[in-house]
């Protein structure tokens, strides 16, 4: 598996405004914030349910995958996916760092790797506790 996720029961938007706030908590900031509904429906004319990437950063973490090697930024940031499902619930889904970076033959990596994986269930723990 190359990620985690968990349902939600609340509004699309009020998802993502809880789940930046989550990641926040945690160190992260959101770097990029991709409407992939909004996009298909621009450049191909095809209507689907909501559905947003966002490019989560925790500087101090990311500095460190850096130094330990400069290409690992073509793996970062960690992608948090936000999606309505045909029920109407919403699904956030993670990214797993720990699944990505062991593409990377590197020392340090793999524990880095480790406490991101754990600060995003750190994320994920949180909201499945204050689900609405």
């Amino acid at each position: 598996m190359y990620g985690f996720s968990i349902k939600m029961d609340d509004s699309f938007e009020n998802t993502i405004a809880r789940v930046t706030a989550a990641l926040k908590d945690q160190g992260f900031g959101v770097l990029t914030e991709i409407d992939v509904k909004a996009t298909l429906k621009a450049r191909l004319d095809v209507d689907r349910l909501p559905y947003t990437i966002l490019g989560a950063c925790n500087p101090p973490l990311a500095h460190q995958a850096l130094e330990a090697d400069p290409d690992i930024g073509l793996l970062l940031p960690c992608n948090v996916v936000v999606r309505e499902e045909e029920d109407g619930s919403i699904t956030v889904a993670f990214m797993d760092p720990a699944a990505v970076m062991s593409l990377v033959d590197k020392p340090g990596v793999e524990a880095l790797a480790s406490e991101v994986r754990g600060k995003l269930e750190q994320v994920c723990d949180a909201l499945q506790k204050n689900a609405a």
